[in-house]
């Protein structure tokens, strides 16, 4: 993956929040970042998968 894709996708914030979250012993700040990196996951699968089928349908 290309720097510029990385940061397309938010790399750098994302391994932020998790150095954050892993540099204390919160387990609720742990368990947010795993969620909110699951939802985003899944929010651009969801649009990869709306994209497809709109091309499909064209």
């Amino acid at each position: 993956m290309s720097k510029k894709s990385e940061n397309l996708y938010g790399v750098d914030e994302w391994a932020d929040r998790i150095r954050d979250a892993s540099s204390g012993s919160d387990d609720q700040a742990v368990r947010r970042v795993v969620s909110d990196i699951y939802r985003a996951a899944q929010d651009e699968l969801d649009e990869k998968r709306a994209q497809a089928e709109y091309e499909r349908e064209e």
